[in-house]
């Protein structure tokens, strides 16, 4: 299976949060979070609810899944 290249942990890791942190902040389960960050595909509003809870912006898309 294709890993999908993401800067997800970096990011997250960077503003101190916990997996657990930053499902709560996008809805989304810590086994999601941790799916995401290992590089399994996910679904576009996934990628939307994380980059939102990371506070960016959805113009900064390519910042956190390049490509």
């Amino acid at each position: 299976m294709e890993k999908n290249k993401n800067n997800v942990l970096k990011i997250r890791e960077e503003q101190l949060m916990s997996k657990a942190e930053l499902g709560r902040k996008a809805g989304l389960s810590a086994l999601t979070i941790d799916r995401v960050e290992s590089g399994m595909a996910c679904r576009m509003d996934t990628k939307r609810k994380i980059i939102l809870a990371l506070g960016l912006k959805l113009t900064d898309k390519d910042k956190v899944f390049p490509g």
